[in-house]
């Protein structure tokens, strides 16, 4: 085959909106796509791109090119996870229809970031872009920032801080404390900037898609994942008395001194809820008989990662004079390196069990 027309869903509309799975090959199969997407949301401008994509297709028929025409969907996510997916599809394409060039059909410039990935694969002869005809008057603008801010991805990034912001003020209004309103606001919008972006809004997506999926499964993981939440509540109320109480006693200064006092109360707690998860996962493997495979690791790990963590913050705390001894052994030397080799242990056994199960 000649020419493969690739039509460009990054954030998976198809799938998330009309059901569908990709990668969609020939017209006939992305006519029906555009349609169910169409149905399912008439003002996703994805059903353009695939109309736009099948209306090239024509031409180039018509013309007596050799063509295929196939859509290829990402990850609500969009991101890495998006492009991953879209590279593993093209790949599986390529191999099986062997184009010899490309033309991409996209509805903006998020779709046409992937255009790297398609140009390190084939040579692209062109790239379309589908743009929706509008008036260009003030009931159009409108309409087209009042869609926008439905949409999810831009509400929570625009709204989340000033609803954060306008919380705040109010509460400090009503306690006759205006003054403080701004060290509180700059605070909290810098707390939700940090979250996302270090990618925890990511994480707890994960986490919420993980107990959702478990449940509708059936699976023992989310009875593990709730016990884990309630094991991560304790543990963090218990580590934010221990570090009150230290810091009531007005001996132990530094910032350094707390942290390690919130490490070495809670961190079992951690470990313990970690370890539950890693357990329900194995236990869902074990009756689903899947392989359980680098699954035995994980317990393993998170063992040997709340060693070390415990036992790094138990070390600073004696010899900062927070705490007076070792709980186990009193020579800090010897605590310290018979904690390291007893986490190195663990993890050997961990690694072994999961490289003889897979």
């Amino acid at each position: 085959m000649q020419t493969l027309i690739i039509c460009i869903d990054r954030d998976d509309d198809l799938g998330e909106k009309a059901g569908l799975s990709s990668p969609i090959i020939g017209r006939s199969a992305n006519l029906d796509a555009a349609l169910k997407l169409g149905c399912a949301d008439p003002e996703d401008s994805d059903t353009n791109t695939i109309f736009g994509g099948i209306n090239l297709y024509d031409e180039l028929i018509e013309e007596k090119n050799d063509v295929e025409i196939v859509s290829i969907t990402g990850d609500k996510k969009v991101g890495v996870t998006a492009d991953k997916k879209i590279a593993e599809q093209l790949d599986r394409i390529i191999e099986q229809l062997k184009p010899q060039s490309a033309i991409l059909i996209s509805d903006g410039a998020e779709d046409e970031s992937v255009l790297p990935i398609i140009q390190s694969r084939l040579k692209v002869d062109s790239v379309r872009r589908i743009i929706v005809k509008q008036h260009e008057n003030l009931e159009s603008t409108y309409y087209i920032i009042k869609q926008a801010f439905n949409d999810p991805k831009i509400s929570h990034t625009f709204f989340m801080p000033l609803g954060l912001a306008f919380m705040i003020y109010a509460i400090t209004l009503y306690f006759g404390r205006p003054e403080v309103a701004f060290i509180f606001i700059t605070g909290a919008i810098g707390i939700y900037m940090l979250f996302r972006g270090t990618g925890l809004d990511d994480a707890v997506a994960d986490f919420r898609d993980s107990m959702k999926k478990s449940l509708n499964g059936g699976k023992i993981t989310f009875v593990m994942y709730l016990a884990a939440i309630i094991l991560s509540l304790i543990g963090t109320v218990e580590g934010a008395i221990e570090v009150w109480y230290y810091y009531d006693l007005g001996v132990w200064s530094g910032i350094m001194i707390l942290l390690m006092v919130f490490v070495n109360s809670s961190v079992w707690w951690y470990i313990a809820a970690g370890v539950m998860i890693s357990t329900g996962k194995i236990m869902d493997s074990r009756f689903s008989k899947e392989k359980i495979g680098k699954n035995w690791a994980h317990p393993f790990f998170i063992i040997a990662a709340g060693i070390l963590f415990w036992t790094g913050s138990t070390y600073i705390l004696v010899i900062s004079e927070a705490l007076a001894n070792y709980p186990l052994i009193r020579n800090g030397q010897e605590f310290l390196l018979s904690m390291v080799i007893g986490a190195i242990v663990i993890a050997t056994i961990g690694a072994r069990l999961s490289t003889r199960s897979g």
